[in-house]
């Protein structure tokens, strides 16, 4: 089928981003939030980003202004009723993204096709929430959203072979490069970042280097953008400590396990960038420090 029009439940970092690229794309854009002050704390970051990008001069001022006349926030799901593509982009917990679906299944068209931007969760467990098994996927996008090339299409073993296929051609429509992948924990990108991470926690507690020198060293030794504790910190370590539980808790590998450390600092608040510390100290973030209290331990 030919999407025409989508639907973003979630306006919070990654919905956000979802629903800025598509009516960036051309594509007029339901977004939904729970309540009036998030739904415009959402609508000012898509503001802002597109004003980046005016400024950068890779949009116009009126490309900008097409793209907000695209988008339609609302409060309701019953704005979704004819909407081609929905995709979900709301907190990572099973049972709320189930709840949703479920409710969302008796709202939208029978044709209209479901997507998950879970970055971890089973695709199938939500699926079966809704009597439209064959017509829903994974659409994992990746933070920025309109920035990031890349979004992974995750088939399970049921979903028709024509939604696999709108699917793709609508990633190529955002700009982005799809990759198709099958309903496994992690999927692909998690499932090899996420080991690479934990990995580089285990170094640091067991004295292999110090938080600078494992950085560097995979940064100018394998040619990173950055190194893997100052992406953990990106990530949120937060987020990627529930990640680890996830995948741990389907494979079972010691690879997945997170390592004391990081279950210590999300306990003590310590989630990276967006709390101010994490194995760095963003007091200045422009010049961001090793966390003191970790190298003195050391």
């Amino acid at each position: 089928m030919d999407i025409q029009k989508v639907g973003v439940i979630g306006c919070g970092l990654m919905g956000s981003g979802i629903a800025q690229t598509a009516a960036m794309s051309g594509f007029p854009t339901v977004v939904r939030e729970v309540s009036q002050p998030l739904l415009d704390k959402g609508l000012a970051s898509i503001e802002k980003s597109l004003s980046k990008f005016v400024e950068k001069e890779t949009v116009t001022a009126e490309q900008k202004a097409q793209a907000l006349a695209r988008l339609r926030p609302t409060l309701s799901l019953d704005d979704f009723a004819d909407c081609d593509l929905v995709i979900e982009a709301i907190v990572e917990n099973l049972e709320r993204k189930r709840e949703l679906f479920a409710e969302l299944d008796k709202k939208v068209k029978p044709g209209a096709i479901f997507a998950s931007n879970t970055s971890s969760l089973s695709i199938t467990e939500m699926m079966t929430a809704t009597q439209r098994t064959p017509r829903f996927l994974g659409l994992h996008f990746f933070n920025p959203v309109p920035i990031m090339k890349l979004v992974e299409v995750v088939k399970t073993v049921v979903t028709d072979q024509s939604v696999v296929e709108t699917g793709l051609d609508f990633g190529r429509r955002l700009g982005k490069t799809p990759v198709l992948t099958s309903d496994r924990g992690g999927f692909i990108v998690n499932r090899l970042l996420v080991p690479y991470l934990l990995d580089s926690i285990r170094a640091l507690e067991e004295g292999v280097g110090s938080i600078e020198d494992i950085d560097n060293g995979m940064k100018l030794g394998c040619g990173h953008p950055m190194g893997p504790l100052t992406l953990a910190d990106f990530v949120g370590l937060d987020t990627t400590y529930h990640i680890a539980e996830i995948l741990y808790r389907e494979y079972r590998e010691q690879r997945f396990a997170p390592p004391p450390l990081i279950k210590r600092m999300v306990l003590a608040g310590m989630l990276g960038r967006k709390s101010g510390k994490g194995f760095y100290d963003y007091s200045d973030p422009k010049n961001p420090k090793p966390n003191r209290f970790l190298t003195s331990n050391r």
